[in-house]
Parts: structure tokens; C-alpha cells; sequence
């Protein structure tokens, strides 16, 4: 069995579909969209739809004691290679004693599933994760960060064979943000959008989709922040604070926040004169992922990009009503640009 810290998503479901399975999965982080997909995987797949009557078993961690899952992940299958326990919940678990003494020594004929939401276990637990990694697989669904989102994007669409231009990447992944149930759910409505014809995802696709406005959105904003274009910034940044329902200062300030992070990061990359070395450095998909960063760097100053990061925090706070008592979120996001580009 490989370390707990080598195995992957991709590699858990690439042994799924190997029929590769391993009797214990427990399933924990902050990432639900990871975990429901192993979690359904193995509901849809381990078993033929005739045996899931009573070779199948669905709990959840509220309404049952560890002592009473550890008993039934001891009952043999009928008639079948296979019993499959789905616990949901896991965290509600109060006591989890009798489960550790089963995860020393679990039925190869049954597969469970814990699935620990929001959360993972206690660091401390050396013992229980060290029999969880003996007996299967432990895996820690993690929130993707803002800068992999793009390639996230890219990676969904090419595999149902449709492709996708930068901008509208940036205009999905700034709009939708890091949660992959909901992306996933828009990317999947967008796909049904599309003509046999034509499998192209284009701005003008995202905003009639999605209603993201493919000239006035956080990609635009920020390719114009970035490129030091004061007049399209500020054009952009009226257009959202007369139509405050299509974009707000709470949605922008992760975004630029995000990203001078990332520029300020990329100034340490040991080949930083290279797109291809940024690119290596901030862990993006692609080369072309880092252009906006070698923009960056050539019209921000690492002093700068200090300077602005501390700004964002300062606004950020004050967007939150700290120190200031009445100043409206649009003529915040106007000061911040104001302090950016001059």
C-alpha cells in the first residue's frame, strides 16, 4: 500500500475503474467534490445492480454508533464478492474506538466508505491513521487554490472533448470560483449548450450561459489592472457599481488579491525572465497561464505589489464596516484602483 501522502484522485479512480479495490476508504477534507465522486464511483461500480439489494448499504454517522458499522462491515456478502458500506457523516461519529479496532483487521470481502466532510482527522491519531493506511486508502480532498482553477477548467472540458479560449476560462473560474460542485455544474450546463458542430466554449457562450458579461467582468478588470489601462479599469469598475447584481468589491478582492500574491511569488522564481519557468514555479497548467504574471512583472515593482497586497487587506477590512462608517463598497473599489495604477 503507497504512503497515504502519494495517492491521489486520479490515482484512487484509476484503480477504481482497474477494479483495484482495497477493503477501507476513508475520505476527509474540505473538498466534498472529490469525495462524492469516489464515494458514487464505488456505489455505481462495485456492484451489479442485482446484488446492491442486500450487498449494499448507505449510513449515516447521526444515526448510527461506530460499534453498529463495525458490525455490519463484518457480515459476509450474499451471493456476491462483495458487500460495499457508504458511511455519510463520518464527523458525527462520537466514539470511534470500535471502528480503529476494526480498521486493524477489516473484511476483505466488504469495501467501506467513510466520507469526512469539512474536515480530517486529528493529526494526533497516529495509531488510527496509521491502521487506516495499512487496511486501504486515506485520501484528504483539499479546496483548490485560485491560480489552479484554470487548469481545472481546461482539464474537465478536454476530457468531453471541448475546448476553451483563455478568457473564457478566466471569465468562468473568476466568476464561479473554488467550488468544484457548482463549477463542475455550470461547465456541465455549458457543454449542453453546445452545437455537434462546434465543441468551443467562447466568452460569448459564458455570458449567455452563465451571465458573465464577456466586456465587463473580473477577467477584464484584471487584464486591464494588470496591462496598467487606467481609462478601460475605471470604465469597468463604474459599469459594476451602477449594476451592482453582475459583479461587487466582495468578489473582486479575492481575485486581485489572488493574484499580486501569486506575482509576488513569482518575483522568488528562480527563472523568473522565463514564462516557462513561472509557469513551473506557480504550478500552473501551462505557459501561457503565466503571460499575465511577466506582464506583472514588468509593470509592478515587487515593492508595488507589497504595497498593493497590503492595500487590498486594508480595503478588504473596511468593505467589512472595520474603520469605516460609511464609505460605499463602489467608492472602495475605486480607491483600490486608484492605488494600484498610480
Amino acid at each position: 500500500m503507497a504512503e497515504a501522502k502519494n495517492i491521489t484522485f486520479h490515482s484512487i479512480m484509476q484503480d477504481l475503474q482497474d477494479r483495484k479495490f482495497v477493503p477501507l476508504y476513508y475520505l476527509m477534507g474540505e473538498e466534498s467534490y472529490y469525495i462524492d465522486k469516489i464515494s458514487n464511483y464505488i456505489a455505481e461500480h462495485v456492484l451489479q445492480p442485482e446484488e446492491r439489494d442486500f450487498n449494499q448499504t448507505v449510513l449515516f454517522g447521526s444515526d448510527v454508533t461506530a460499534a453498529q458499522i463495525a458490525d455490519a462491515a463484518r457480515r459476509y456478502p450474499m451471493m456476491s464478492e462483495y458487500q460495499v458500506i457508504i458511511v455519510k457523516e463520518v464527523q458525527n461519529i462520537k466514539n470511534m474506538e470500535a471502528l480503529e479496532r476494526y480498521f486493524k483487521s477489516p473484511m476483505s470481502s466488504t469495501i467501506l466508505v467513510m466520507c469526512h466532510k469539512n474536515g480530517k482527522i486529528d493529526g494526533r491519531k497516529k495509531e488510527l491513521v496509521k491502521s487506516i493506511t495499512s487496511a486501504g486508502v486515506l485520501f484528504e480532498s483539499k479546496k483548490l487554490y485560485e491560480r489552479e482553477l484554470p487548469g481545472f477548467i481546461e482539464k474537465y472540458l478536454k476530457a468531453r472533448e471541448v475546448s476553451i479560449d483563455a478568457k473564457s476560462v478566466q471569465m468562468i473560474a473568476d466568476n464561479i470560483g473554488p467550488d468544484l460542485s457548482r463549477l463542475t455544474g455550470e461547465l456541465d450546463k455549458v457543454i449542453l449548450s453546445l452545437p455537434e458542430e462546434s465543441r468551443k466554449v467562447t466568452p460569448q457562450i459564458v455570458e449567455d450561459q452563465i451571465g458573465v458579461s464577456k466586456d465587463f467582468n473580473g477577467f477584464e478588470l484584471k487584464d486591464a489592472i494588470v496591462n496598467r489601462n487606467v481609462y478601460k479599469a475605471n470604465q469597468i469598475i463604474k459599469y459594476f457599481d451602477e449594476n451592482p447584481k453582475a459583479g461587487s468589491i466582495y468578489s473582486f478582492l479575492p481575485m486581485l488579491f489572488n493574484y499580486f500574491q501569486s506575482l509576488m511569488i513569482a518575483y522568488y522564481a528562480p527563472n523568473n525572465k522565463s514564462q516557462e519557468g513561472v509557469a513551473e514555479w506557480l504550478e500552473l497548467g501551462s505557459p501561457y497561464a503565466a503571460r499575465s504574471f511577466m506582464t506583472g512583472m514588468r509593470n509592478f515593482s515587487g515593492m508595488k505589489v507589497m504595497q498593493i497586497i497590503s492595500k487590498i487587506r486594508e480595503i478588504d477590512a473596511k468593505s467589512k464596516g472595520l474603520d469605516n462608517p460609511n464609505t460605499p463598497p463602489g467608492e472602495l473599489m475605486k480607491e483600490l484602483i486608484f492605488y494600484i495604477l498610480h
